[in-house]
């Protein structure tokens, strides 16, 4: 059985998190330069169900029937979950029949040009779409999106998501020097993101090995000049890369949420850290406690040493 369900882990930006993935492995919109999880192997714009809506929401059941404390239950994973036509569905029922917690949906935010997407997100408590830039050679050469999809008309998408919607929106700018960090680049970034008006506005950037060798980081200096920058308009404006703090899990925790997370898909000790919070050496850690214990099994791949659950991958 594919396992929806991940966590809970503890985000710096959303406390103490519960994740559901309802796409599978790098089903995406986009096939960033800077992901994490490397190239997209399903590059679609197309909305679909993808996996059984009754059998998310049974599982959603199963793990909240013993009312764990969270602060947030997040639509997230390795694709993009707008894509999936069950996130209305298991978002109404979360709102229904938990309503004691609050929804968060972390989002490329390139469905938002259609009206049923922005219909689904207005059942959440908050909304993370991401964008990098107006110019569409540069969208296209971060993003790497599928053919057609306009960056003029996402930033409008996002607009009518600020207009429709009463939630908390907090919008991620995700930077990658050379090409969206020219004054000329931020200002008219700037400029679109105060039109977005989001609640926050959240600098991000890449700060381990991602899709592309060549994605860098912003220096320190840069990036305070850039959150200055942006802070201008009496937004507040985070800064908060990948780099996440350790989590508050037990050894046992992790092990579990590590073993969860396998039992998803084959994934990197990178790929577990992206999608847990944990950080990446103590995942190596586990990871070797648990080949050694017989728990998990690895191979090496094209990306890196793979972990699974099971008999073959």
């Amino acid at each position: 059985m594919i396992h929806h369900i991940f966590g809970p882990v503890i985000s710096r930006r959303l406390g103490r998190s519960l994740g559901i993935d309802l796409i599978p492995f790098k089903t995406c919109s986009y096939n960033c330069v800077y992901c994490e999880c490397g190239a997209t192997t399903d590059l679609i714009s197309q909305r679909r169900e993808f996996f059984r809506t009754d059998e998310i929401i049974h599982q959603v059941d199963t793990i909240l029937s013993s009312s764990p404390r969270l602060d947030y239950i997040t639509f997230a994973g390795s694709g993009e979950p707008t894509l999936s036509l069950s996130l209305g569905p298991v978002l109404a029922h979360l709102k229904q029949n938990y309503d004691q917690y609050k929804v968060a949906v972390l989002t490329n935010g390139s469905l938002c040009t259609d009206p049923d997407v922005r219909r689904d997100l207005l059942k959440a408590d908050l909304v993370s779409p991401t964008i990098t830039t107006t110019t569409q050679e540069i969208f296209e050469k971060i993003h790497r999106p599928v053919p057609g999809l306009s960056v003029t008309q996402i930033i409008q998408g996002i607009k009518n998501l600020r207009n429709e919607y009463l939630g908390q929106i907090w919008l991620e700018v995700f930077l990658v020097p050379g090409l969206n960090t020219t004054d000329t680049e931020l200002d008219k970034l700037r400029t679109a993101t105060y039109r977005i008006r989001p609640n926050r506005i959240q600098l991000n950037y890449l700060d381990r090995p991602g899709t592309e060798a060549w994605v860098s980081s912003p220096d320190p200096m840069q990036l305070k000049n850039i959150q200055d920058f942006f802070a201008e308009g009496g937004i507040p404006v985070d800064i908060t890369g990948f780099d996440e703090p350790g989590t508050l899990l037990s050894d046992d925790d992790s092990i579990a949420l590590i073993d969860e997370t396998l039992r998803r898909r084959p994934c990197t000790a990178e790929d577990i850290a992206h999608m847990t919070g944990l950080q990446a050496p103590e995942v190596r850690k586990k990871l070797a406690l648990m080949v050694q214990q017989g728990i998990v099994q690895a191979k090496s791949g094209e990306r890196g040493i793979f972990y699974w659950v099971g008999i073959n991958v």
